[in-house]
């Protein structure tokens, strides 16, 4: 049984349909089709459900895409040791990040990075998305991961996550003893949040907006950090990307209170100069973050790209950093 038809098989899983499984693959779609019914007729068994739309997993079939996903990822991480062995990526490689972004997510990158490639030298600077733009352009960082990421003329940007921005309190908040709050709990509320020139305030303003509700935002600050701090100092509650309060919430000294009704994510993103393109190790790290080739062939739209990532497994997920 091939490794690349397995492959295919975990893509139809995740996305649910042959077409775009396929290009994922660089594959056409009838190859993808055929590739998934010579596995079930070699299991026996029937994987995909094709009578629904999407397409579905048939139980033995999610039962063998969680046993197959371990396998590859694993298989993956051999192939990155014993080819990582000969490549000798060396030297210092610059990336910027937000606050938030590098604050919760790069320590676990760098060590597993640092574990695939010991010669290279990561260093991380922090700031704003316009600092990061502006190191990213003026060439003092080769990659950025910012939030809210738009494509122009100057940057390329290669779309990351969707990051679920969660309602937060302190444990002394009255919405602490609530496993669910309503619309109308929130309808008045007092709150800490971000500054208004920030755009993930301006898209919980949108959201709350639309949602007919005022909150009262009585403490602004321009980074997480600042408002986890505060929220606790001052039992209150507030919006926070979920990376921001990993440790928070797991320790019980914040809360996240579900609020169905509120449904917002912010867009996280890679970005590097369309005038260049990252170096070896840059590629190297910003495919070890996406779990797959950084960008695509630039000459041909749609294409699969000129490197050959060796960065093929799972993505980077936040780890237990505190704060942005």
């Amino acid at each position: 049984m091939q490794l690349r038809t397995l492959e295919i098989f975990c893509d139809v899983a995740q996305l649910r349909s042959f077409s775009k499984a396929a290009d994922a693959r660089g594959v056409t779609q009838s190859a993808a089709s055929q590739a998934i019914q010579h596995l079930e007729e070699s299991l026996g068994v029937q994987l995909i459900d094709r009578s629904t739309r999407p397409l579905s997993l048939t139980a033995a079939g999610a039962n063998y895409h969680c046993g197959l996903r371990e396998i590859l990822a694993e298989y993956h991480r051999l192939e990155e040791r014993v080819i990582t062995a000969g490549r000798g990526l060396t030297g210092p490689l610059h990336v910027a990040a937000i606050y938030s972004v590098g604050l919760s997510y790069m320590p676990e990158a760098i060590e597993e990075f640092g574990r695939l490639y010991p010669d290279v030298d990561v260093r991380i600077g922090y700031g704003q998305n316009e600092a990061v733009i502006r190191n990213v352009l003026n060439g003092d960082a080769e990659i950025g991961l910012i939030s809210f990421p738009k494509t122009n003329k100057q940057l390329v940007v290669v779309p990351w996550q969707k990051e679920p921005v969660r309602l937060v309190c302190a444990s002394g908040h009255p919405l602490a003893r609530r496993n669910e709050a309503e619309l109308s709990d929130l309808d008045g509320i007092e709150m800490i949040g971000f500054d208004r020139s920030l755009e993930l305030r301006r898209m919980i303003d949108a959201t709350l907006k639309r949602s007919g509700i005022r909150v009262d935002f009585r403490n602004e600050f321009d980074n997480a950090d600042s408002i986890v701090r505060a929220i606790q100092a001052n039992d209150g509650a507030g919006f926070l990307p979920e990376a921001a309060v990993r440790r928070e919430t797991a320790t019980g000294a914040l809360r996240v209170v579900a609020c169905r009704a509120l449904r917002m994510v912010r867009p996280l993103g890679i970005v590097f100069r369309r005038s260049g393109r990252p170096s070896a190790a840059g590629y190297e790290f910003g495919s070890l973050l996406l779990g797959r080739p950084l960008e695509p062939d630039r000459d041909k739209p749609g294409g699969r790209g000129r490197h050959k990532s060796q960065s093929q497994g799972p993505p980077i997920v936040p780890g237990t950093s505190v704060v942005a």
